[in-house]
């Protein structure tokens, strides 16, 4: 890859994988535009790569704290930490039956089209809409219980449809759910950490058993990703905490229209 496609795809991965607007809708939108090839499949780890770490680097102390929790759960202690762990690996298990299932029946590249992606992006973008207006501002990460977190996990599910958006779903089921929106993004994170982890072993374990190797270009992305995903963590925390998501779904709503355009003129 050109080191300018480089640089694009990591930007807009590691900006849109972060933020509730559909990483895979703007993934579609760069070879149109731009006329380039696609990236493959070791990119694409890559760049995920690159994303979990910056979610790792911003919310460290989670990250030990769930840790910590895990130590707990082998103890057999049952910690508020502890209780954290679990609901994290509770929640993670609907995603992964889910796309297990779907590799299952052989369905992952038909639901892989733009006006999917299109019409994900504009449905879950109202879903987004009405569960911030809807949410209430009462709720934050310590009165997470299994309930919930289910809940937001089963969302996080829906994610493996593209134009979704993992963020922005989850984050709308912790909004429906009552939490705050800092804390439902700081949830949505975390939760996103094993299964982002879990995809990548598996992508690279397929990867493996296909014989593909690891393109040069592919570490250059995920450093570029790290940086850009870093960067949009940081403006989304700061930015949930003074105003709503509407920004995010009036942009969803273009991107949505642009796609529609696309895929059906």
């Amino acid at each position: 890859m050109p080191l300018e496609q480089i640089v694009v795809l990591a930007i807009v991965q590691g900006i849109t994988e972060v933020l509730p607007i559909s990483s895979s809708g703007h993934l579609i939108l760069i070879p149109v535009l731009t006329g380039w090839k696609d990236q493959g499949m070791a990119t694409d780890v890559m760049v995920h790569v690159g994303s979990l770490a910056a979610i790792i680097v911003y919310f460290w102390r989670d990250v030990l704290t769930i840790l910590a929790g895990l130590l707990d759960l082998m103890r057999g202690r049952w910690s508020n930490r502890a209780r954290l762990a679990a609901y994290i690996a509770a929640a993670t298990v609907p995603a992964i039956a889910f796309g297990l299932a779907l590799k299952w029946f052989d369905l992952l590249d038909s639901i892989r089209g733009i006006e999917i992606v299109a019409w994900n992006a504009l449905v879950f973008g109202i879903v987004l809409l009405v569960a911030d207006k809807m949410g209430s501002r009462l709720k934050a990460m310590a009165d997470m219980t299994f309930g919930p977190a289910m809940i937001i996990g089963l969302s996080q599910a829906l994610a493996l449809i593209p134009g979704t958006s993992r963020s922005g779903i989850t984050m709308s089921a912790a909004r429906f759910m009552g939490f705050e929106r800092a804390e439902a993004a700081r949830f949505s994170f975390l939760l996103g950490i094993p299964a982002i982890t879990g995809a990548g072993v598996l992508t690279i374990v397929e990867m493996n058993s296909n014989g593909h190797v690891m393109p040069p270009g592919a570490v250059t992305a995920a450093i570029f990703t790290f940086f850009s995903a870093l960067a949009a963590i940081a403006f989304l925390m700061a930015m949930v905490k003074r105003m709503s998501f509407t920004p995010f779904v009036i942009y969803r709503m273009f991107l949505a229209g642009f796609l529609l355009v696309l895929a059906y003129y």
